[in-house]
């Protein structure tokens, strides 16, 4: 019995190893596939995953300045433009945008109000308004002249103004050589009627009387009553009014003096004055309504039957002439009219006009239509096809339209015109573009490169969108490289700032500036000095005079001492400097007076700034701005009084502006 337990507690003890070794092994298999087959830790996925993700977000943090956004950085530390310490960008790790693209959360686009409106086709219409003067048709005016010399015995027309028919008698002439003549025609007669011979003597001497401006029946009352009268009558050749009387009863004249002056004005001219900017849109034919001052409310028509070739370089104008039917006479010669011409231009850029769609016009009377090939019942001239004047048939087919944008889409310098689009597929992000802008009609633009149809384009909003580039260092409309952002230009909403913009940034934009030394603030004294002479030579239309300013101001730049100027002044001033130094440059080397007149343009916004943040401010300074400045996108310029001198324009449109504010107001020196 004692061996039988013995037996059994040795088999327990080896069953019991086995079960632990089992065990064991077991234990481990388990923990080998709860740990996923390797040796880590056995942490929850999830929060190993959240680690994963918070330690790729803290190496992918940028940091960068608060004032020189171009500066990126990957850890803290001090900006090497200015000093100040690197803060954080919020999402750091978001995707990365193109240089001309800005990222907005949904709050910043509400608080900025941007709007979009697509890029279309569509025919738009421009109202072109000109001024001008009613004139007489000269085609229809008639000097009454004598043609044999004489004295005249009696005026039956004897003031200014009476209106006379064709056929009215005018004048009675006494002409001793028209008694000769009579004599000869009547001797011609005897002896044709005697001998019957000398015919051609008696068609020479009706011929003569003829051509001395005695009419058929005069000459036959004469050879019937065969005897010589001694007085003349002139008669009228047409119908119309005397608008001049030369001569008076008892004077003598010569052959061709001239006695009357006859106008005809059942049709009268309106020359206009059209800018040249508007020449794209007039065309001959085109209809013209006016009014005048003498009948308000009440509406004239014309067409336009001739526009001068020349360009009167003093007003930068073009004369533009327009037939007018004046049956009832309401329009008298030298009344002041206002008028318009409303035009659509094709993609082509040809007019549309539904009225000359496939007709006929006459080269020189624009009121002759015809539907079918023929001459001009005026002139007797082929009539051409409207086409080649500068019109299409009526098109419906949207293709044929061309593209537009409305007139608040584009930030227009005077050189360049920038857009901001809202990119397709990406909620929130916006870029700039540049393009070419076509003539203005009403509230749209025609643009000719730069947009497809269909884009979204920001029609309110761009400017804030534009100045939060600016502040991050990227390409815009006053930057079209990019580069260091300038105080004066940080003025858009914080509200509206990227969502990529931190707080600390946000009131970093509104630090006030640090104080300007007096000697930096003298400096720039003398550069608006140079400028105002550059204004005032180019309001005066003087080409040489200008350079002198911007060569002076060119030397005023050089002996400006940056050296005065620290941190973020220092960098707003190099900036500035270098634009203003190009410009004027430029301007040295124009060579006209336009070209000038551009690079000044050029020269305005960024003295502009340089006079707002580092001038002394001793002297008042206004700003203006002139709507119709390079093809009417308006550019602004500075003075240093309120009497307008415009110098985009000079004598052409010297006063010429439709704003006048004050930039900085007259103070007394600093103590």
């Amino acid at each position: 019995m004692k061996r039988i337990i013995n037996t059994f507690k040795e088999l327990w003890k080896s069953s019991y190893r086995q079960f632990v070794i089992i065990l064991i092994v077991v234990a481990f298999l388990l923990g080998f596939i709860f740990r996923g087959g390797s040796g880590k830790s056995s942490e929850p996925a999830s929060h190993r995953h959240g680690k994963e993700a918070a330690s790729t977000a803290a190496k992918e943090q940028v940091w960068t300045c608060s004032m020189h956004p171009q500066i990126r950085q990957p850890k803290p530390g001090q900006c090497p433009l200015c000093g100040m310490d690197l803060v954080p960008v919020e999402g750091g790790g978001e995707e990365e945008l193109g240089p001309r693209q800005l990222k907005l959360s949904p709050g910043a686009i509400k608080l900025a109000a941007i709007q979009t409106a697509p890029v279309e086709r569509r025919f738009v219409a421009s109202n072109i308004r000109m001024v001008g003067k009613v004139t007489q048709d000269e085609t229809r005016v008639r000097y009454i002249t004598s043609r044999v010399p004489g004295r005249l015995d009696r005026l039956y027309v004897d003031y200014t103004g009476i209106t006379v028919r064709k056929g009215d008698h005018l004048v009675s002439l006494y002409s001793p050589q028209l008694i000769t003549a009579q004599q000869e025609l009547l001797q011609a007669l005897k002896t044709f009627k005697k001998f019957g011979s000398g015919k051609s003597t008696v068609a020479a001497a009706r011929e003569k009387l003829k051509l001395w401006g005695i009419p058929p029946e005069q000459i036959r009352a004469i050879e019937n009553r065969g005897k010589t009268t001694d007085h003349l009558t002139i008669y009228s050749p047409m119908s119309g009014i005397v608008i001049h009387k030369n001569a008076v009863e008892g004077m003598y004249v010569k052959t061709g003096s001239k006695i009357y002056t006859i106008a005809d004005l059942s049709n009268v001219w309106i020359k206009l004055d059209a800018y040249e900017s508007d020449l794209t849109w007039i065309r001959y034919g085109q209809t013209v309504e006016f009014e005048t001052e003498a009948y308000p409310g009440e509406m004239f028509k014309g067409r336009i039957s001739f526009i001068d070739p020349v360009l009167n370089s003093k007003t930068h104008t073009i004369k533009v002439r327009v037939n007018v039917p004046n049956p009832q006479y309401k329009l008298k010669p030298g009344m002041f009219v206002h008028a318009v011409v409303r035009s659509k231009l094709s993609v082509s850029g040809k007019v549309m006009d539904p009225e000359l769609a496939g007709k006929w016009i006459s080269p020189m009377h624009p009121e002759v239509i015809k539907d079918r090939p023929g001459k001009c019942d005026v002139c007797g001239m082929p009539l051409v096809k409207a086409e080649k004047l500068g019109y299409i048939a009526a098109v419906t087919r949207d293709n044929e339209a061309p593209l537009v944008i409305p007139a608040s889409a584009p930030l227009v310098t005077g050189t360049r015109a920038v857009v901001y689009v809202a990119v397709t597929g990406k909620e929130g992000i916006f870029e700039g573009k540049e393009i070419v802008l076509g003539p203005r009609a009403g509230d749209y633009y025609l643009v000719k490169e730069g947009l497809k149809e269909g884009e979204q384009v920001v029609i309110n909003g761009a400017f804030k969108i534009d100045s939060d580039l600016q502040i991050q260092a990227k390409p815009s409309m006053m930057s079209p490289e990019g580069g260091a952002p300038a105080p004066g230009h940080q003025h858009g909403h914080p509200e509206a700032a990227p969502s990529g913009t931190s707080k600390k940034q946000k009131e970093h934009k509104h630090e006030p500036a640090a104080k300007i030394p007096s000697a930096f603030k003298t400096s720039i004294d003398v550069l608006a000095s140079a400028y105002f002479d550059i204004q005032q030579a180019l309001s005066s239309d003087s080409l040489a005079e200008a350079k002198q300013g911007a060569d002076k101001l060119l030397k005023a730049l050089k002996d400006v001492d940056m050296k005065l100027l620290t941190g973020s002044a220092h960098m707003d001033w190099m900036k500035r400097q270098k634009i203003l130094t190009g410009g004027s440059r430029k301007l040295v080397q124009a060579g006209d007076i336009e070209a000038a007149r551009v690079q000044f343009e050029v020269l305005t916004e960024p003295l502009t700034q340089v006079i707002k943040t580092f001038g002394s401010g001793k002297t008042a300074i206004y700003r203006f701005h002139c709507p119709m400045a390079f093809d009417k996108k308006g550019a602004y310029w500075l003075q240093k009084n309120e009497e307008t001198r415009n110098p985009y324009f000079g004598a052409s449109m010297l006063l010429c502006k439709d704003s006048v504010e004050p930039l900085i107001k007259e103070k007394k020196e600093e103590k």
